[in-house]
This record gives C-alpha cells, sequence and structure tokens, in this order.
C-alpha cells in the first residue's frame, strides 16, 4: 500500500504562483510514475502533468509553459510548479502514484487550489 498525501493549495490571485507537493510512502518512491490531476467543480477529473521514474515529463496543453512537475527522489516528493495562473486553474489537484510494473494507482486526498481576486 503507498499513501500519498498532497499540500500547498490555497487561494491566490489570478497571476499568482503556487507550488504543490505530494508526498508517497514506500521505499521505492524512485520506481513510481506520478502524475497531477484536477477537477473543477461540475467537470471530470481530467490530467495535468505526468512525470516518469526517468524524468519524462508531459503536460495538458491547458498549462504547458505554466506549470512545471518536476520530482526529488531523495526526499519521495513530487511538485507542481505553477505559475501565471488563472481562474480556470481553479480545482481540486489530486496527485497518483503508480509503482514500475503495476496497473495499481494510489490517489491522495486532494488539496483545493482557489485563483480569484
Amino acid at each position: 500500500q503507498v499513501q500519498v498525501v498532497e499540500s500547498g493549495g490555497g487561494l491566490v490571485q489570478p497571476g499568482g504562483s503556487l507550488r504543490l507537493s505530494c508526498a508517497a510512502s514506500g521505499r521505492i518512491f524512485s520506481g513510481y510514475a506520478m502524475a497531477w490531476h484536477r477537477q473543477a467543480p461540475g467537470k471530470q477529473r481530467e490530467l495535468v502533468a505526468v512525470i516518469t521514474t526517468g524524468g519524462i515529463t508531459n503536460y495538458a496543453n491547458a498549462v504547458k509553459g505554466r506549470f512545471t512537475i518536476s520530482r526529488d527522489n531523495a526526499k519521495n516528493t513530487v511538485y507542481l510548479q505553477m505559475n501565471s495562473l488563472k481562474p480556470e486553474d481553479t480545482a481540486v489537484y489530486y496527485c497518483n502514484a503508480r509503482p514500475s510494473g503495476t496497473i495499481t494507482t494510489y490517489w491522495g486526498q486532494g488539496t483545493q487550489v482557489t485563483v480569484s481576486s
């Protein structure tokens, strides 16, 4: 079982920045593919960014050039740096971990990001 815990959400003005953190338990964090998703009210959950075990990243078109996903294997943590935030980025942001060689995905409880003036 892998425990996933997000933090760092909050209220920010349009154009501002936030950094989300996601800590995942386990001794083989470097073997987890990690991803951030988000879900806005009344909408389906959508993929925001992915980082593979090898550090390859991929982003949703809506956040390319504004968001950056990174990982620190020594700290068992993945980050989502969000810049130039827009009101449409308002959502609950979820982190997940998928150990290599498995189809099991472990989700966190989510952290609220609200972009509003």
